[in-house]
């Protein structure tokens, strides 16, 4: 019962977390995170960006829209750099989380009939948590919240979620750095670079992702 009501304060606190830290920065909103948490570039601004982005990320802001503020304000390397430590940061919180108060909980609901479209993905990660991290990671659709929670709650080995996550997690952070930065200095080959880059992220993703099913479903027909 202690566990379940943490869970119910949790959720409710990334909720208002969610409404006070607002929408994803892009073009003008990111502006407005700037001026709203005092970032700029210095070793103050820097830490404030990572506990801010990480506090975002943790709450379900799209890490993407982290690292495009990374790149508006700290440039395509070092914000990508800052906001890849934010990504992690996030990642750990939601999923140290999730496994210390609600795996029990979260077995009991996957066990029944709440679990049925859950459960495909948890045997994913649960059978190659490493590869299916990264595949999933790597994707342009998809909530990394919500695999954050699953992992953890499913009890997800964490240091293959950890490096499946890290690995997967460079190419997008990268990306929307680059888009960020050409925001912010107003080049427009920045972002048709980090538009071609993003295509070729998404269709490596989603070819790992049919490379691990199929080895999955190769597995299945010999077993």
């Amino acid at each position: 019962m202690g566990k379940v009501l943490a869970l119910a304060v949790g959720l409710g606190l990334a909720g208002w977390l969610l409404r006070t830290l607002g929408a994803a920065p892009g073009g003008e909103a990111a502006e407005a995170w700037v001026q709203r948490f005092g970032l700029e570039q210095s070793l103050k601004g820097e830490a404030i960006f990572i506990l801010v982005g990480s506090l975002a990320a943790a709450v379900g802001v799209p890490r993407q829209a982290v690292a495009f503020l990374g790149g508006y304000v700290f440039g395509p390397v070092i914000g990508g750099a800052l906001s890849l430590l934010a990504q992690i940061l996030s990642c750990a919180a939601a999923y140290g989380w999730a496994r210390l108060v609600g795996r029990a909980w979260a077995e009991r609901r996957l066990a029944g009939r709440f679990g049925r479209r859950l459960r495909p993905l948890r045997d994913s990660l649960a059978a190659s948590p490493f590869g299916a991290t990264l595949a999933l990671r790597l994707l342009p659709i998809g909530n990394n919240l919500a695999l954050n929670l699953l992992a953890g709650l499913s009890g997800i080995p964490a240091l293959a979620f950890f490096a499946g996550s890290l690995v997967g997690y460079l190419p997008q952070t990268a990306i929307f750095a680059l888009a960020g930065a050409g925001v912010a200095v107003d080049r427009s080959s920045q972002l048709a670079l980090a538009a071609v880059l993003f295509l070729g992220s998404a269709g490596i993703g989603f070819w790992l992702l049919r490379r691990h099913r199929a080895g999955r479903a190769m597995d299945d027909d010999q077993g």
